[in-house]
């Protein structure tokens, strides 16, 4: 899930752990997009 917070956007996993803060919400997104297909990549193996 993506956060706003006073330094910009930051990208948290359900597990409230943060995974990274950016200054746009666009490359908040393209991160979390990231981490969906890890965590898929994950469950296949």
């Amino acid at each position: 899930m993506i956060w706003k917070v006073k330094q910009g956007y930051r990208v948290v996993a359900e597990s409230g752990r943060n995974t990274g803060t950016f200054s746009s919400r666009k490359q908040a997104e393209k991160r979390l997009g990231q981490i969906e297909v890890f965590k898929h990549l994950r469950k296949t193996q």
